[in-house]
């Protein structure tokens, strides 16, 4: 069940995206250097270990994998642990350098404005969020229909999601990614709305992007059958018109003898 390759590629990736797009945010990058470095960050990183682990990255692609049958349950929880770690030592790290500076790991938190003024519409939207995210990834990736644009396409998701949502709620969509920098700044991981933002959110989000997809499947495979009834129904037609007809026996010609 566990698999030592697997829990490195999620660790380093996972690690990758908070050291880098929480670092962009407290050297002041701005929304679009902060959004540029999440989205580039996983789009690489989609390409050096997709292979390996699947690059999620991230505990609610995970979810919405694990609930789509993707990955066993069992996989996930070494994936979750694997993300977590990576996050929390990112955020460590970027303690150690921001503080001998004088600096403050709070600016590489993810916090918006609806944050403490209106949680459940900042759960909203990091739910809906999310679920552009996963379902970037499932058309693309788990089903096969990105090819090599995959990476990217998921990518430029995360970058145009960080543009719309982040002034409204950081725009994590990842639990992971908050809970990293939320152990050692504010919004603190002891704090409810942490979970019910950035936990529940992204999950609510990961979940009906499944649902969409398997409907989208479902609908997809009905389709499918239809056609191949149609093709099966035409060929035995052609097949039928095609027969030569049966042929007649002629009747013996009686032959008659002289007497």
């Amino acid at each position: 069940m566990f698999n030592s390759k697997v829990f490195l590629a999620e660790f380093i990736g996972t690690f990758a995206l908070v050291f880098i797009g929480a670092g962009a945010g407290i050297v002041n990058a701005g929304l679009v250097g902060v959004a540029l470095a999440h989205g580039f960050t996983l789009a690489v990183f989609a390409y050096a270990y997709g292979h390996i682990s699947g690059t999620h990255v991230n505990p609610a692609v995970t979810f919405a994998l694990a609930l789509n049958g993707t990955v066993k349950w069992g996989q996930a929880a070494f994936y979750w642990i694997a993300q977590f770690a990576g996050a929390i030592f990112a955020a460590f790290v970027l303690k150690l350098a921001v503080e001998s500076l004088g600096g403050d790991i709070s600016a590489g938190a993810t916090v918006g404005a609806l944050t403490s003024a209106q949680p459940i519409y900042a759960m909203v939207i990091e739910a809906l969020l999310t679920f552009f995210l996963v379902n970037t990834i499932l058309h693309t990736a788990v089903a096969g229909k990105g090819g090599a644009m995959a990476g990217w396409a998921i990518g430029a998701t995360l970058t145009f999601a960080i543009l719309a949502g982040g002034p409204f709620t950081g725009a994590s969509l990842n639990p992971a990614r908050t809970f990293g920098p939320a152990v050692f700044s504010q919004p603190s991981f002891t704090d409810v709305y942490t979970y019910v933002i950035y936990f529940f959110g992204p999950l609510i989000g990961a979940t009906l992007a499944v649902i969409v997809f398997n409907f989208f499947n479902e609908t997809a495979e009905e389709e499918d059958d239809e056609e191949v009834v149609e093709v099966v129904e035409m060929v035995e037609e052609v097949v039928v018109e095609k027969k030569a007809p049966a042929k007649v026996r002629k009747p013996a010609v009686r032959k008659t003898v002289k007497k």
